[in-house]
This record gives structure tokens, C-alpha cells and sequence, in this order.
């Protein structure tokens, strides 16, 4: 048996399951479109006091950026850190 189908009935199907895909992948990650956050949002969102992680990025162990005056922290790093201090 042998599928054919054309370009719009394949967007018609493929297009509400890479919607709902993409809709599950930001609801896990809070993706919010953001490319740094606060030290104490950060810190918030890693689930630690602000002086927790401020010690962490002074000790070396997560990599932070100065933004405006202010220390930052992006997303990418914050998930670095968590994957580099996991624990069996």
C-alpha cells in the first residue's frame, strides 16, 4: 500500500502536532524568550538563596555576565550548572 500525499495535507497534519510538541518543550524549560536573568531570579529559579549562588559564580563553579552594572546569569549557564553538580 502506498501513501501519497500532497504538501497541504501533510502541513495540515504535521502542523498542529509540531505546535503542541513546541507548546510541551516551553512549558518545560519556561522558555520566555529571555537571555539573561537577575541574580536573585536566578537564584530563585535554581531553587537557592541569591548569597547561595552568588558564592557558587564567586567560587568559579557557574559562569555569570555583568549586564548593565549588574551581574546576570544566562539560561544556558544556569542549566550547566545544574547538570554539572548532579548527584546519583
Amino acid at each position: 500500500m502506498n501513501l501519497v500525499w500532497t504538501d497541504d495535507e501533510l502541513r495540515r497534519f504535521i502542523r498542529p502536532v509540531v505546535e503542541e510538541v513546541a507548546a510541551v518543550v516551553a512549558s518545560r524549560t519556561g522558555d520566555d524568550g529571555r537571555l539573561a536573568y537577575p541574580e536573585k531570579e536566578a537564584a530563585r529559579l535554581l531553587g537557592l538563596a541569591p548569597h547561595q549562588l552568588r558564592d557558587a559564580r564567586l567560587r568559579g563553579e557557574v559562569v555569570a555576565t555583568r549586564a548593565g552594572g549588574r551581574i546576570a546569569y544566562e539560561k544556558s549557564e544556569l542549566l550547566s550548572y545544574l547538570a554539572r553538580n548532579r548527584t546519583n
